[in-house]
């Protein structure tokens, strides 16, 4: 494999792009910013979601990517070759690369991302499951005969997975992720409190009081937004509880899918999982107490991965230096355009 080739997530709230031989070289949202009458790119990634919900008549700035898959397929190619051109500069020779897939994807949805990969600029792509990724770069060994399981919680879809032998014994993916936390917010605050925020502040407030668990004490945070009443700007305080009560039904969601994986597993799995514990990586983990919910709800101890965020991108870039022996097996599907 050439020192050029790059392993992506590709991620609904936000693209990490493994650099191999540099480690993680790119970390920015997926938004791109167009200008509608030229078609021209105006921005990409944190440039253009500053743009979000600030633009004029004539830009538009879009997330291509929802619930773990692609929704606009010409933006998501225009971003993936923006990306790639900002790390890898002027190159003479295409990159390999490495993506990753939510865990339940239908063929359809698996080819538009190895499309916009090759029209981007890619020599040949390879997939792997995201759940894989995140345990690779969780620092997992999966190639034993030994069960692990990962809660990998991104920005559109939450993939809950059973690993062994270097494959996925049972799975399941679900399109709950980040993106819910936030909207749940927004309902929250408009049928609590009659105003109405925007998804840059629901976000603000799930990483600085968000919880799925009850904190030592309650905090709280200032919100500014419109009040649905009278049209105006209002500002109000927001508790840790009032957003813990806001998330409920998202946590519940993910609780379940966690359990009905559990139940399909085989006992000596499970009794595996039970030793070492299940494993939270993704952005969605980093919400205060997900770990100590999953571990009250099952008994399983439970804990957040070192660098949650990062943990699917180290695990595709590392996935670089096998892709010959991982491509002949079930972790990651070659696949070039005829």
């Amino acid at each position: 494999m050439s020192s050029r080739d790059i392993g992506m997530d590709l991620g609904t709230a936000s693209i990490l792009v493994y650099v191999k031989g540099k480690g993680i070289a790119l970390c920015e949202p997926s938004v791109v910013a167009i200008d509608v009458n030229t078609n021209k790119i105006k921005a990409v990634g944190a440039d253009a979601q500053k743009m979000l919900g600030r633009t004029p008549g004539n830009i538009i700035a879009v997330r291509p990517l929802r619930e773990g898959v692609i929704s606009d397929y010409v933006m998501t190619e225009k971003m993936i070759k923006e990306f790639i051109k900002k790390v890898l500069g002027f190159r003479l020779f295409k990159p390999n690369i490495v993506v990753c897939i939510p865990s339940i994807i239908t063929e359809v949805e698996e080819r538009a991302v190895t499309d916009a990969c090759l029209q981007a600029g890619a020599k040949r792509v390879f997939l792997i499951e995201e759940p894989v990724a995140a345990a690779i770069g969780a620092g997992i060994d999966i190639s034993k005969p030994d069960g692990n399981m990962v809660v990998d919680i991104g920005g559109g879809t939450a993939d809950i997975a059973v690993i062994s032998l270097g494959g996925i014994v049972e799975s399941t993916s679900i399109k709950i992720g980040g993106d819910k936390f936030d909207e749940a917010i927004v309902k929250y605050i408009r049928k609590k409190h009659n105003v109405l925020i925007g998804e840059r502040t629901a976000e603000e407030i799930k990483i600085n009081i968000g919880c799925v668990y009850p904190r030592p004490e309650d905090i709280s945070t200032t919100v500014k937004g419109r009040c649905l009443l009278t049209g105006l700007p209002k500002t109000f305080e927001v508790s840790s509880e009032e957003i813990r009560e806001a998330f409920e039904d998202v946590a519940a969601k993910i609780l379940e899918a966690t359990h009905s994986v559990l139940e399909r597993t085989a006992p000596e799995l499970v009794g595996d999982i039970s030793t070492n514990g299940i494993v939270m990586t993704g952005g969605g983990s980093l919400v205060y107490g997900f770990d100590k919910l999953i571990e009250e709800k099952t008994g399983i101890p439970t804990r957040v991965a070192d660098d949650a965020i990062s943990c699917v991108a180290y695990g595709t870039g590392k996935s670089l230096d096998n892709i010959q022996m991982m491509s002949d097996g079930a972790l990651v599907s070659n696949r070039r355009r005829s």
